[in-house]
Protein backbone atom coordinates (compact mmCIF):
# COMPACT_ATOMS: atom_id res chain seq x y z
CA UNK A 1 0.00 0.00 0.00
CA UNK A 2 1.41 3.06 -1.10
CA UNK A 3 0.13 7.05 -0.20
CA UNK A 4 -1.24 6.62 3.27
CA UNK A 5 0.50 5.50 6.11
CA UNK A 6 -1.52 4.24 8.70
CA UNK A 7 -1.03 4.70 13.01
CA UNK A 8 -0.02 1.52 15.02
CA UNK A 9 -3.17 0.13 16.39
CA UNK A 10 -3.76 1.28 19.57
CA UNK A 11 -6.91 1.43 21.66
CA UNK A 12 -9.47 4.75 20.91
CA UNK A 13 -9.28 6.88 24.00
CA UNK A 14 -12.30 9.64 23.09
CA UNK A 15 -13.89 8.78 20.02
CA UNK A 16 -16.42 6.19 19.69
CA UNK A 17 -17.96 4.10 16.33
CA UNK A 18 -21.41 3.61 16.16
CA UNK A 19 -21.77 0.51 14.12
CA UNK A 20 -25.48 0.95 12.73
CA UNK A 21 -27.21 -2.05 11.09
CA UNK A 22 -30.48 -2.86 9.13
CA UNK A 23 -32.31 -5.78 9.82
CA UNK A 24 -35.40 -7.28 7.81
CA UNK A 25 -35.69 -10.89 7.82
CA UNK A 26 -31.59 -11.00 8.35
CA UNK A 27 -32.13 -14.00 10.41
CA UNK A 28 -29.22 -16.40 8.04
CA UNK A 29 -26.83 -13.55 9.15
CA UNK A 30 -27.53 -11.73 11.69
CA UNK A 31 -25.85 -13.65 13.88
CA UNK A 32 -22.24 -14.23 13.04
CA UNK A 33 -22.60 -9.92 11.77
CA UNK A 34 -22.59 -9.22 15.39
CA UNK A 35 -19.90 -11.53 16.14
CA UNK A 36 -17.78 -9.76 14.13
CA UNK A 37 -18.61 -6.40 15.11
CA UNK A 38 -18.22 -7.42 18.99
CA UNK A 39 -15.07 -8.91 17.58
CA UNK A 40 -13.12 -5.72 16.24
CA UNK A 41 -10.19 -4.65 17.99
CA UNK A 42 -8.51 -1.49 19.44
CA UNK A 43 -11.42 0.27 18.56
CA UNK A 44 -14.44 1.66 21.03
CA UNK A 45 -18.00 0.39 19.19
CA UNK A 46 -21.53 0.85 20.02
CA UNK A 47 -23.88 -1.13 18.26
CA UNK A 48 -27.67 0.08 16.96
CA UNK A 49 -29.38 -2.32 15.60
CA UNK A 50 -32.91 -1.25 13.72
CA UNK A 51 -35.38 -4.22 12.80
CA UNK A 52 -37.90 -3.22 9.70
CA UNK A 53 -40.65 -5.70 10.91
CA UNK A 54 -38.83 -8.87 10.54
CA UNK A 55 -41.05 -11.97 10.10
CA UNK A 56 -38.65 -14.47 10.46
CA UNK A 57 -36.46 -15.20 13.44
CA UNK A 58 -33.87 -12.24 13.43
CA UNK A 59 -35.79 -10.83 16.60
CA UNK A 60 -35.22 -13.42 18.77
CA UNK A 61 -31.33 -13.43 17.62
CA UNK A 62 -31.12 -10.18 18.43
CA UNK A 63 -33.14 -10.47 21.90
CA UNK A 64 -29.74 -12.57 22.43
CA UNK A 65 -27.77 -9.80 22.44
CA UNK A 66 -29.61 -7.71 24.29
CA UNK A 67 -26.82 -6.64 26.85
CA UNK A 68 -24.63 -5.76 24.27
CA UNK A 69 -26.36 -3.94 21.41
CA UNK A 70 -29.04 -1.22 21.39
CA UNK A 71 -32.26 -2.35 19.25
CA UNK A 72 -34.62 -0.47 17.34
CA UNK A 73 -37.99 -2.36 16.82
CA UNK A 74 -40.31 -1.16 13.63
CA UNK A 75 -43.71 -2.05 13.68
CA UNK A 76 -43.47 -1.88 9.53
CA UNK A 77 -40.74 -1.78 6.46
CA UNK A 78 -39.30 1.35 6.79
CA UNK A 79 -36.89 0.88 4.54
CA UNK A 80 -33.39 0.78 4.47
CA UNK A 81 -32.79 4.38 4.07
CA UNK A 82 -34.84 5.26 7.33
CA UNK A 83 -33.68 2.81 9.41
CA UNK A 84 -30.36 3.85 9.14
CA UNK A 85 -31.37 7.41 9.90
CA UNK A 86 -33.01 6.42 12.95
CA UNK A 87 -29.60 3.97 13.64
CA UNK A 88 -27.71 7.05 13.27
CA UNK A 89 -29.90 9.39 15.19
CA UNK A 90 -29.59 7.36 18.33
CA UNK A 91 -26.36 7.48 18.38
CA UNK A 92 -24.24 10.77 19.10
CA UNK A 93 -20.55 8.80 18.41
CA UNK A 94 -18.31 10.73 15.94
CA UNK A 95 -18.17 8.45 13.38
CA UNK A 96 -20.85 5.70 12.18
CA UNK A 97 -20.05 2.36 10.22
CA UNK A 98 -23.15 1.63 8.10
CA UNK A 99 -23.19 -1.96 8.15
CA UNK A 100 -24.95 -4.76 5.69
CA UNK A 101 -26.03 -7.64 7.80
CA UNK A 102 -24.28 -9.83 5.63
CA UNK A 103 -21.17 -8.56 6.10
CA UNK A 104 -18.50 -10.45 7.81
CA UNK A 105 -16.08 -7.94 9.89
CA UNK A 106 -12.47 -9.18 10.12
CA UNK A 107 -10.79 -8.25 13.57
CA UNK A 108 -9.36 -4.79 12.46
CA UNK A 109 -11.84 -3.61 10.07
CA UNK A 110 -13.00 -1.13 12.04
CA UNK A 111 -10.10 0.63 13.59
CA UNK A 112 -8.36 1.08 10.38
CA UNK A 113 -11.23 2.55 8.46
CA UNK A 114 -11.11 4.85 11.52
CA UNK A 115 -7.04 5.52 11.04
CA UNK A 116 -7.51 6.16 7.78
CA UNK A 117 -10.10 8.94 8.18
CA UNK A 118 -8.33 10.86 11.73
CA UNK A 119 -5.16 11.02 8.91
CA UNK A 120 -6.89 13.74 6.48
CA UNK A 121 -9.51 16.20 8.43
CA UNK A 122 -11.81 16.37 4.58
CA UNK A 123 -12.38 12.82 4.45
CA UNK A 124 -16.07 12.38 5.43
CA UNK A 125 -16.53 8.84 4.46
CA UNK A 126 -13.63 6.17 4.25
CA UNK A 127 -14.37 2.30 2.21
CA UNK A 128 -12.14 -0.65 3.02
CA UNK A 129 -11.46 -3.88 0.38
CA UNK A 130 -14.61 -5.62 0.35
CA UNK A 131 -14.21 -9.01 -0.73
CA UNK A 132 -16.93 -11.94 -1.71
CA UNK A 133 -18.01 -14.62 0.16
CA UNK A 134 -20.83 -17.38 -0.94
CA UNK A 135 -24.21 -17.42 0.93
CA UNK A 136 -23.71 -18.34 4.31
CA UNK A 137 -20.57 -17.01 4.29
CA UNK A 138 -19.06 -19.47 2.48
CA UNK A 139 -15.36 -19.19 1.60
CA UNK A 140 -15.32 -19.04 -2.58
CA UNK A 141 -12.97 -21.24 -4.27
CA UNK A 142 -11.04 -18.05 -5.89
CA UNK A 143 -10.55 -14.71 -3.84
CA UNK A 144 -12.68 -11.94 -6.12
CA UNK A 145 -13.53 -8.43 -5.30
CA UNK A 146 -16.96 -7.38 -3.94
CA UNK A 147 -16.18 -3.17 -3.76
CA UNK A 148 -13.24 -1.06 -3.62
CA UNK A 149 -15.56 1.79 -3.57
CA UNK A 150 -18.30 3.09 -6.46
CA UNK A 151 -17.63 5.50 -9.60
CA UNK A 152 -19.96 6.98 -11.84
CA UNK A 153 -20.68 6.58 -15.39
CA UNK A 154 -21.31 9.59 -17.62
CA UNK A 155 -24.86 7.64 -17.97
CA UNK A 156 -25.39 8.33 -14.76
CA UNK A 157 -25.06 4.76 -13.58
CA UNK A 158 -22.82 3.66 -10.58
CA UNK A 159 -20.66 0.88 -9.98
CA UNK A 160 -18.37 -1.18 -7.56
CA UNK A 161 -15.15 -0.64 -8.68
CA UNK A 162 -13.58 -4.01 -8.78
CA UNK A 163 -16.29 -6.26 -8.58
CA UNK A 164 -16.29 -9.90 -9.24
CA UNK A 165 -12.50 -9.42 -10.36
CA UNK A 166 -9.39 -11.09 -8.97
CA UNK A 167 -7.91 -9.77 -5.86
CA UNK A 168 -5.04 -8.07 -7.69
CA UNK A 169 -2.53 -5.41 -6.61
CA UNK A 170 -4.11 -3.12 -8.44
CA UNK A 171 -6.61 -2.17 -5.60
CA UNK A 172 -3.83 -1.88 -3.26
CA UNK A 173 -3.11 1.37 -3.06
CA UNK A 174 -4.70 4.18 -1.24
CA UNK A 175 -6.88 6.54 -2.86
CA UNK A 176 -9.78 8.91 -3.06
CA UNK A 177 -12.67 7.45 -5.28
CA UNK A 178 -16.29 8.86 -5.55
CA UNK A 179 -17.57 7.50 -2.51
CA UNK A 180 -18.68 4.01 -0.76
CA UNK A 181 -20.56 0.91 -0.57
CA UNK A 182 -22.95 1.87 2.35
CA UNK A 183 -22.78 -2.08 3.06
CA UNK A 184 -19.88 -1.50 4.93
CA UNK A 185 -19.29 2.38 5.13
CA UNK A 186 -17.55 4.64 7.54
CA UNK A 187 -19.08 8.28 7.64
CA UNK A 188 -17.69 11.44 10.15
CA UNK A 189 -20.14 12.79 12.09
CA UNK A 190 -19.40 16.48 11.16
CA UNK A 191 -19.64 14.99 7.21
CA UNK A 192 -23.28 13.80 8.18
CA UNK A 193 -24.52 16.38 9.64
CA UNK A 194 -23.15 18.72 7.01
CA UNK A 195 -24.90 16.74 4.31
CA UNK A 196 -28.04 15.83 5.84
CA UNK A 197 -31.29 17.53 4.69
CA UNK A 198 -34.09 18.02 7.43
CA UNK A 199 -32.17 15.82 9.75
CA UNK A 200 -32.05 12.85 7.07
CA UNK A 201 -28.63 11.34 6.07
CA UNK A 202 -30.37 9.05 4.12
CA UNK A 203 -32.86 9.83 1.85
CA UNK A 204 -36.05 8.21 2.70
CA UNK A 205 -37.88 9.05 -0.17
CA UNK A 206 -35.26 6.21 -1.83
CA UNK A 207 -36.20 3.24 0.37
CA UNK A 208 -33.59 0.92 -0.59
CA UNK A 209 -31.06 0.99 -3.09
CA UNK A 210 -28.78 3.99 -4.58
CA UNK A 211 -29.19 5.58 -1.26
CA UNK A 212 -25.41 5.35 -0.41
CA UNK A 213 -24.49 6.67 -4.29
CA UNK A 214 -26.96 9.79 -3.11
CA UNK A 215 -25.09 10.29 -0.31
CA UNK A 216 -21.65 10.28 -2.12
CA UNK A 217 -22.54 12.76 -4.72
CA UNK A 218 -24.08 14.96 -2.15
CA UNK A 219 -20.90 14.80 -0.26
CA UNK A 220 -18.50 15.46 -3.42
CA UNK A 221 -21.16 18.55 -4.08
CA UNK A 222 -19.86 19.76 -0.46
CA UNK A 223 -16.08 19.23 -0.66
CA UNK A 224 -15.53 16.35 1.50
CA UNK A 225 -13.29 13.47 0.21
CA UNK A 226 -13.63 9.44 0.06
CA UNK A 227 -10.55 7.82 1.28
CA UNK A 228 -10.46 3.97 0.15
CA UNK A 229 -8.46 2.16 2.78
CA UNK A 230 -7.16 -1.24 0.98
CA UNK A 231 -5.89 -2.63 4.56
CA UNK A 232 -9.25 -2.73 6.08
CA UNK A 233 -10.55 -6.49 4.46
CA UNK A 234 -14.02 -7.83 5.35
CA UNK A 235 -15.96 -10.29 3.16
CA UNK A 236 -19.55 -9.40 2.09
CA UNK A 237 -22.45 -12.21 0.55
CA UNK A 238 -24.30 -9.55 -1.60
CA UNK A 239 -27.62 -10.98 -1.45
CA UNK A 240 -28.78 -8.69 -4.35
CA UNK A 241 -25.88 -9.82 -7.60
CA UNK A 242 -25.76 -8.29 -11.02
CA UNK A 243 -27.22 -10.29 -13.84
CA UNK A 244 -30.77 -11.25 -14.77
CA UNK A 245 -33.21 -8.57 -13.11
CA UNK A 246 -35.97 -11.67 -13.00
CA UNK A 247 -33.79 -12.85 -10.18
CA UNK A 248 -34.35 -9.51 -8.24
CA UNK A 249 -37.20 -8.49 -6.42
CA UNK A 250 -39.54 -6.42 -7.99
CA UNK A 251 -40.01 -3.89 -5.60
CA UNK A 252 -35.96 -3.84 -5.19
CA UNK A 253 -36.42 -2.91 -9.28
CA UNK A 254 -39.06 -0.37 -9.41
CA UNK A 255 -37.02 1.20 -6.55
CA UNK A 256 -33.84 1.06 -8.61
CA UNK A 257 -35.90 2.71 -11.37
CA UNK A 258 -37.27 5.64 -9.13
CA UNK A 259 -34.03 6.32 -7.87
CA UNK A 260 -31.98 6.45 -10.77
CA UNK A 261 -34.15 9.40 -11.84
CA UNK A 262 -34.34 10.53 -8.16
CA UNK A 263 -30.63 10.94 -7.53
CA UNK A 264 -30.34 13.14 -10.76
CA UNK A 265 -32.92 15.13 -9.88
CA UNK A 266 -31.71 16.67 -6.77
CA UNK A 267 -27.70 16.80 -7.46
CA UNK A 268 -27.48 17.44 -11.60
CA UNK A 269 -26.45 20.87 -12.66
CA UNK A 270 -27.35 21.73 -15.81
CA UNK A 271 -23.29 21.75 -16.91
CA UNK A 272 -23.43 18.46 -15.96
CA UNK A 273 -26.22 17.32 -18.44
CA UNK A 274 -24.54 19.43 -21.02
CA UNK A 275 -21.34 17.52 -20.75
CA UNK A 276 -22.82 14.29 -20.34
CA UNK A 277 -26.24 14.62 -22.14
CA UNK A 278 -25.99 11.69 -24.92
CA UNK A 279 -24.94 8.81 -22.60
CA UNK A 280 -27.22 10.16 -20.53
CA UNK A 281 -30.39 10.20 -22.38
CA UNK A 282 -29.50 7.09 -24.42
CA UNK A 283 -29.36 5.48 -21.02
CA UNK A 284 -32.79 6.95 -19.84
CA UNK A 285 -34.55 5.73 -23.03
CA UNK A 286 -32.95 2.05 -22.59
CA UNK A 287 -34.43 2.28 -19.26
CA UNK A 288 -37.88 3.80 -19.76
CA UNK A 289 -38.18 0.75 -23.06
CA UNK A 290 -37.27 -1.95 -20.51
CA UNK A 291 -39.92 -0.49 -17.84
CA UNK A 292 -42.90 -0.08 -20.69
CA UNK A 293 -42.20 -3.71 -22.63
CA UNK A 294 -40.18 -6.07 -20.64
CA UNK A 295 -40.43 -5.26 -16.76
CA UNK A 296 -44.13 -3.12 -16.68
CA UNK A 297 -44.09 -4.08 -12.91
CA UNK A 298 -41.15 -0.84 -12.66
CA UNK A 299 -43.24 1.41 -14.33
CA UNK A 300 -44.38 2.67 -10.83
CA UNK A 301 -41.55 3.97 -10.45
CA UNK A 302 -42.38 7.04 -12.40
CA UNK A 303 -45.85 7.44 -10.29
CA UNK A 304 -43.46 6.93 -7.15
CA UNK A 305 -41.36 9.75 -8.75
CA UNK A 306 -43.85 12.40 -9.19
CA UNK A 307 -45.27 12.01 -5.82
CA UNK A 308 -41.19 12.52 -4.24
CA UNK A 309 -40.66 15.78 -6.71
CA UNK A 310 -41.76 18.35 -4.53
CA UNK A 311 -39.61 16.96 -2.11
CA UNK A 312 -36.68 16.23 -4.46
CA UNK A 313 -36.64 19.59 -5.58
CA UNK A 314 -36.71 21.50 -2.46
CA UNK A 315 -33.59 18.78 -1.61
CA UNK A 316 -31.98 20.42 -5.31
CA UNK A 317 -31.90 24.17 -4.04
CA UNK A 318 -30.35 22.93 -0.15
CA UNK A 319 -27.82 20.65 -2.42
CA UNK A 320 -27.16 23.40 -4.95
CA UNK A 321 -27.29 26.20 -2.31
CA UNK A 322 -24.51 24.28 -0.12
CA UNK A 323 -22.25 23.22 -3.09
CA UNK A 324 -18.23 24.18 -2.74
CA UNK A 325 -17.02 22.77 -6.18
CA UNK A 326 -17.78 23.62 -9.66
CA UNK A 327 -18.54 21.59 -12.12
CA UNK A 328 -15.38 21.12 -13.85
CA UNK A 329 -13.98 19.37 -10.74
CA UNK A 330 -17.39 17.56 -10.00
CA UNK A 331 -17.44 16.21 -14.30
CA UNK A 332 -13.86 14.81 -13.54
CA UNK A 333 -15.81 11.97 -11.20
CA UNK A 334 -17.45 10.31 -14.25
CA UNK A 335 -15.96 8.21 -16.56
CA UNK A 336 -16.55 4.77 -18.18
CA UNK A 337 -13.68 3.61 -16.70
CA UNK A 338 -13.34 3.70 -12.74
CA UNK A 339 -12.25 6.78 -11.51
CA UNK A 340 -9.96 7.29 -8.40
CA UNK A 341 -7.48 10.11 -7.25
CA UNK A 342 -4.05 9.29 -5.84
CA UNK A 343 -3.89 10.14 -2.03
CA UNK A 344 -1.24 13.50 -2.47
CA UNK A 345 -3.83 15.08 -4.98
CA UNK A 346 -5.65 18.53 -3.60
CA UNK A 347 -9.68 18.37 -4.66
CA UNK A 348 -9.16 20.92 -6.84
CA UNK A 349 -7.38 18.64 -9.12
CA UNK A 350 -10.49 16.03 -9.39
CA UNK A 351 -11.21 15.71 -13.26
CA UNK A 352 -7.41 16.88 -14.52
CA UNK A 353 -4.39 15.36 -14.94
CA UNK A 354 -4.03 14.35 -11.37
CA UNK A 355 -7.27 11.77 -12.07
CA UNK A 356 -6.12 8.04 -12.40
CA UNK A 357 -8.67 5.86 -14.48
CA UNK A 358 -7.97 2.42 -14.26
CA UNK A 359 -7.89 0.12 -17.04
CA UNK A 360 -11.54 -1.53 -16.26
CA UNK A 361 -13.61 -2.15 -19.62
CA UNK A 362 -15.85 -4.36 -17.68
CA UNK A 363 -17.20 -2.78 -14.99
CA UNK A 364 -19.99 -4.47 -12.94
CA UNK A 365 -22.72 -3.54 -10.19
CA UNK A 366 -26.11 -4.35 -9.42
CA UNK A 367 -27.19 -1.55 -11.10
CA UNK A 368 -28.55 -2.95 -13.94
CA UNK A 369 -31.00 -0.17 -14.70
Amino acid sequence: MTGLCFETLKPIRYTQVCVAIVTFNSERYIRRCLEGVLEQEGVDTEIVVVDNASSDGTRSILRSFKNRIRTIYNDRNLGYAEAQNQAIRASSADWVLTLNPDVLLLPHFVRTLWSAGQSDPSAGTVCGKLLSIGAGFRPLDEQRLDSTGIFFTPAMRHFDRGWHEPDSSEFDNAEYVFGASAAAALYRREMIDDVSIDGDFFDPDFFCYREDADVAWRAILQGWRCIYAPSAVSYHVRSVVPGSRRAIPRAINMHSVKNRFLMRLKNASADLYRRYWLPMTLRDLVVIGGAMFTEPSSLRAFWHLAKCLPRALRARRVIMRRRRIDDAALAGWFGFEPVALPMWAPAERAGSDAVVRAGHTRPATTSTL
